[in-house]
């Protein structure tokens, strides 16, 4: 049976507590040799609402490491998670990654770019395999779109933390090679125009309460939903 381990700034936050749920499913469905078994917080008690990381472990069934070092030796793939706090991974990552054991990092991914190269560079320097997404970039809805134009929204608490869903939706839709991008205010939110080389472009409307969707041009020019 392979383990999983937990590391969070503090346990109880949106993430720690739907990841559990969602990852047993999937187990369960796809029959995998897989338990999630561990965790470790940097803070005993979580802002949010108080719960401390031993009534978070009773309520999920996991066990506690006293150390975040514990955690990468017992555990054999490892979940860095702290969404609201990406300014934590670069840290976490420099004693996860030296156990060179898979690893998935929570998006935000970083803060900003220098952050992110330097956790790439651990990567490398370790032989640490890790990747971290957006749910979006799964969008089975848009497994066989390849438009040269799209327009995608979403929304969420706050700008900096939810904006990946949308950046993960024109990846995956339109691919990667943005050389610029023109952000402007829009209402309670903000237009992010992504310039690229070619024909391609792409419009990103994040907005508080918008919902999640993704508008594409066709070859024909008529624009189509898939989500």
């Amino acid at each position: 049976m392979k383990k999983i381990g937990f590391v969070d700034y503090y346990m109880s936050e949106w993430h720690a507590n739907n990841y559990p749920a969602w990852i047993r499913d999937a187990i369960k469905e796809k029959g995998l040799d897989l338990e999630l078994s561990y965790c470790w917080a940097e803070l005993d008690t979580s802002p949010l609402d108080g719960v401390t990381t031993d009534e978070w472990c009773k309520n999920y069934g996991v066990e506690k490491c006293a150390t975040l070092d514990e955690l990468c030796e017992k555990s054999d793939y490892i979940v860095v998670l702290a969404p609201k706090d990406p300014e934590k991974h670069l840290g976490y990552c420099e004693t996860v990654f030296k156990y060179g054991k898979r690893t998935y990092v929570d998006k935000t991914f970083a803060p900003d770019l220098e952050t992110a190269k330097k956790i790439f560079a651990l990567g490398e320097k370790y032989g640490t395999p890790f990747f971290s997404s957006s749910a979006l970039r799964y969008s089975t809805e848009l497994d066989e779109a390849k438009p040269s134009q799209v327009m995608v929204q979403g929304s969420g608490s706050n700008f900096p933390e939810y904006f990946i869903h949308l950046a993960e939706m024109v990846v995956k839709s339109v691919g990667v090679g943005i050389t610029g991008v023109k952000v402007e205010p829009f209402a309670n939110g903000w237009i992010v125009n992504a310039e690229y080389p070619d024909e391609r472009n792409a419009v990103m409307i994040w907005a508080t309460g918008l919902p999640y969707a993704a508008f594409l041009a066709s070859e024909n020019g008529n624009i189509y939903r898939p989500i």
